[in-house]
C-alpha cells in the first residue's frame, strides 16, 4: 500500500470523512489523512519493481540475492573467496533468510542497506577511496531512514572503528587539532587532511544528510521532527523498560523479562533458523576461534579488521535488542518455538546476526576441511591405509558434513514451511469469490474481525491510493456508515463480502466465504417478502419484526414445508402484514424505525424436542428525499439452539453443504412500483 502511494507521489492517503472506512492496518489517522507507521524506504524498494514489472516480488528476489552476494564479499574480505562463496550459500539457505525474505517485511531490505554500508566502508578503509566512503554514508543513511534502531545496532562496531582510526590519524599528524579544524574550514584544507579523516567525514556527511531527511519526513507527517510515525501510532511502543503498550497489548517490560526473551530468541536462531541448526552454530564458533587466533598472532591484518568488526555484531545486536520489547512480542510463549510470529519467520529482529554467523561458520567449515586435508590427518590415514583410500575417506567425511548441514536445514525449514503453507491455503479459500469475480466500477463492503481496520487480516483487499480504482473496498459498518459510503460512490456496482464461521489466526480453523451482489431499492414504501424452509419435525414457530429494541411477534402451530412472512417498511414504521398469506391478527403489528436503522426479521422454528433453528435477517434502511432506501438482499444468518444469531452464522445461499438440506432463506424487497 505504501509503495503504491509513493508511485502516486503521496506520503499520505486523503480519505476525508471516510478515513475510518478506509484506514489500513498500522496507519495513523490525522484529520482525514492517513499515513503508515513505517518509514518508506523498504516500500520505495518494492515500488521500483511495481513500476517496472507490476510485481513487487521481483524486489524480494533482488534483495535476497543482493544480501547473499554482499555476505559472500564480506566473507572474502575476512578470509578468501572460498570462505566468501560458502558464507553466501549458508546465508542464502538459512531458514530465516528464506522465510523473512519472501514476505513484505522491512528486515531483509534494511539488512541489504547495512551490508552495502559495511562493504563500501571496508573497501574505503582498505583502498582509501573517498567515493567508497561517500557510498558508505549514503547506505548507512538509507538504513537509518529505513529502521533507525536496527541501523544503529549494525553500525555500532563500525562507528567505534571510525572514531579509533580518526583519532589515530590525528595523533600521528604533526598538526594540532585547532589547525586541522582551520584547514577543514578552508577551501583547500579538506584535501590536506589525513585520509582517514576525509573518508569518515564523507561517510558522516552522507549519513547525516539522510538523518536530516528522516527528521524532515517526521516533521511533515507527525508535525515534530523527533516524533517518529511509530510513536504517533503507539507512544509506548519504543525501546526502554517499564510499561509498554500497542493497540491494547501491554506488558511491564523488565530487565529480567528482556534477558529471558532474548535468550530464547538467540537459542531459536542458533538451533532452528540458521543453516545447519546447531551444527552451523558450532561451525561458526569454531570459525570465530580460528579468526581469534589470527587476530592474536596479528596475521592477516586486513581480514582481522573486517572479522573483528563483524564479530562486534555478536555484541551490539543482542545488547541493543534487550531494551526493545519487540523481541518479547514475537514469542507468543517464550519457550515455544512453534508459536507466535517466531514460528513463521524466525527471530527476525536478529536478522543481521545471520551475517557474522554465516561468515564464521564458513570459515570454520573451510578450516576444518583444510585440517583434514593438510593438517596431518590425511598423512596418518595414508600411513594406515593408502593414498586412494585416504582421499576417499576425507571426501566421504566432507560429504557427510555437507549432508548433515543440508539435512538439518531442510528439517528445520519444513515445519515453518508447513505452517506458512497452511495460512496460504486458508487465504486462498477465503479470497476465491473475490478472485473469481469480474469487478467493473465496484464497491465491496468487507468485514473487520480485528477491529476498525482494513488489510488486517485481509491484506489482499487493498484500495488504490486515491480510493478510485475499479474496485473500492469499504469496511462493513452500521447502516448510517454504509449509506454514507454509498452516497460517496453512487454509481458503482455494490457487493457484500462475508463468511460463515469464526475468524481466528489459526490456519486450521477455516471459514466459508461468500460474495453477494447488492441492490438498493428506493421508494415511498418497501415491501419485503421472506420465505424460509421448515424441517419435518418442526411443531411450531414464531415470527418477529424488530427495530430499536421494540418488536412485533406472532406464533403459529403446525407450519408446512415453508413459512412466508410479508412486511412493509414505510417512513417511520415497519409493519408485519401477513404470514403464509394470512393477514396478521389485529393488535400491534408495527414498530417505529429511525431515519437510518437496521430492521430485523427473525423466524424461529421449534421441534418436538424443544430444539430451535433460527432464521434472522437485518435490513439496512434509510430515509431519503426520494423515500426509503434499503440494501437488498439483507444480511442473512441461520443458527441452531439460539434465537440470536451471530455474524459468523452467515447464510450461504450458494453452498448446499453449509446447512441442512431443508434450509432455504429467500428474501425479496420491492418498491410500491414493483
Amino acid at each position: 500500500m505504501q509503495a503504491s502511494m509513493l508511485l502516486e507521489g503521496q506520503l499520505t492517503l486523503s480519505a476525508g470523512d471516510l478515513a475510518d472506512v478506509f484506514r489500513p492496518w498500522f496507519f495513523i489517522e490525522d484529520g482525514g489523512d492517513l499515513y503508515s507507521k513505517y518509514n518508506p524506504v523498504p516500500s520505495a524498494m518494492f515500488a521500483v519493481s511495481m513500476a517496472l514489472f507490476n510485481e513487487p516480488r521481483v524486489t524480494l528476489a533482488a534483495i535476497a540475492a543482493g544480501n547473499a552476494v554482499l555476505v559472500a564479499i564480506l566473507g572474502s574480505m575476512v578470509a578468501d573467496r572460498r570462505v566468501g562463496l560458502l558464507a553466501g550459500g549458508l546465508f542464502a539457505i538459512s531458514p530465516m533468510t528464506l522465510f523473512t525474505s519472501s514476505v513484505f517485511l522491512p528486515y531483509a531490505p534494511t539488512t541489504l542497506l547495512n551490508l552495502a554500508f559495511a562493504v563500501t566502508y571496508l573497501h574505503g578503509v582498505r583502498t582509501g577511496l573517498l567515493r567508497a566512503a561517500a557510498a558508505a554514508g549514503i547506505a548507512v543513511g538509507l538504513a537509518a531512514f529505513s529502521r533507525p534502531y536496527t541501523a544503529i545496532l549494525f553500525a555500532a562496531p563500525f562507528i567505534l572503528h571510525a572514531v579509533w582510526t580518526v583519532a589515530r590519524s590525528l595523533r600521528g599528524d604533526d598538526r594540532s587539532l585547532i589547525r586541522q579544524v582551520r584547514l577543514l574550514a578552508s577551501r583547500t584544507g579538506f584535501r590536506s587532511l589525513p585520509n582517514a579523516v576525509q573518508r569518515n567525514l564523507l561517510t558522516g556527511i552522507g549519513g547525516s544528510a539522510f538523518v536530516g531527511l528522516t527528521l524532515a519526513y517526521n516533521a511533515v507527517l507527525t508535525g515534530a521532527p523527533f516524533v517518529f510515525p511509530y510513536q504517533a501510532f503507539a507512544p509506548l511502543d519504543g525501546p526502554g523498560f517499564g510499561f509498554r503498550e500497542i493497540l491494547g497489548h501491554e506488558v511491564v517490560y523488565t530487565l529480567d523479562l528482556a534477558i529471558e526473551s532474548n535468550r530464547y530468541a538467540l537459542q531459536f536462531l542458533g538451533t532452528r533458523w540458521f543453516a545447519g541448526g546447531v551444527i552451523g552454530t558450532l561451525a561458526a564458533a569454531a570459525g570465530l576461534l580460528v579468526a581469534a587466533r589470527w587476530w592474536r598472532a596479528r596475521d592477516r591484518e586486513w581480514g582481522s579488521t573486517t572479522g573483528l568488526l563483524l564479530a562486534g555484531l555478536f555484541v551490539s545486536v543482542p545488547l541493543g535488542n534487550i531494551p526493545f520489547w519487540g523481541t518479547h512480542n514475537m514469542l507468543a510463549e517464550l519457550d515455544d518455538p512453534a508459536n507466535g510470529l517466531v514460528s513463521h519467520f524466525g527471530p527476525f529482529y536478529y536478522f543481521d546476526l545471520l551475517v557474522p554467523l554465516s561468515i564464521f561458520a564458513a570459515l570454520g567449515l573451510v578450516a576444518g576441511w583444510r585440517w583434514l586435508r593438510h593438517g596431518g590427518v590425511f598423512d596418518r590415514l595414508v600411513a594406515a591405509t593408502s593414498p586412494t583410500t585416504a582421499k576417499r575417506l576425507v571426501v566421504a567425511l566432507a560429504l557427510v558434513a555437507a549432508l548433515a548441514v543440508g539435512g538439518v536445514t531442510a528439517g528445520t525449514a519444513a515445519e515453518p514451511l508447513e505452517r506458512n503453507t497452511a495460512y496460504t491455503d486458508k487465504y486462498e479459500t477465503l479470497y476465491e469469490p473475490i478472485e473469481s469475480a469480474d469487478f467493473d466500477n465496484a464497491l465491496v463492503f468487507i468485514p473487520d474481525p480485528y477491529g476498525p481496520w482494513q488489510n488486517h487480516p485481509f491484506q489482499s483487499l487493498r484500495n488504490d491510493p486515491g480510493f478510485d480504482g475499479e474496485v473500492v473496498y469499504a469496511r462493513d459498518r452500521d447502516p448510517a456508515g454504509n449509506f454514507e459510503v454509498l452516497g460517496a460512490y453512487p454509481n458503482r456496482s455494490v457487493y457484500r463480502f462475508a463468511y460463515r464461521g469464526v475468524w481466528t489466526p489459526e490456519p486450521d480453523q477455516d471459514v466459508s466465504p461468500k460474495l453477494e451482489s447488492l441492490s438498493t431499492p428506493t421508494g415511498e414504501s418497501l415491501t419485503v417478502g421472506t420465505q424460509v424452509g421448515v424441517a419435518d419435525r418442526v411443531s411450531r414457530a414464531t415470527v418477529a419484526v424488530r427495530a430499536d429494541g421494540e418488536r412485533v411477534t406472532r406464533g403459529l402451530t403446525a407450519p408446512g414445508e415453508t413459512i412466508t412472512a410479508n412486511w412493509t417498511l414505510t417512513n417511520g414504521t415497519a409493519r408485519l402484514d401477513s404470514i403464509d398469506g394470512e393477514p396478521v391478527a389485529a393488535g400491534n403489528t408495527s414498530v417505529p424505525i429511525d431515519a437510518t436503522e437496521d430492521v430485523g426479521l427473525r423466524i424461529t422454528l421449534v421441534d418436538s424436542g424443544g430444539n430451535t433453528y433460527t432464521y434472522q435477517q437485518w435490513t439496512a434502511v434509510q430515509s431519503t428525499p426520494a423515500g426509503l432506501q434499503a440494501f437488498a438482499p439483507p444480511e442473512r444468518r441461520v443458527c441452531r439452539l439460539t434465537t440470536d444469531c451471530d455474524p459468523e452464522d452467515a447464510y450461504l445461499p450458494d453452498d448446499p453443504t453449509a446447512h441442512p438440506e431443508w434450509v432455504d432463506f429467500e428474501t425479496e424487497i420491492d418498491t410500491a412500483e414493483g
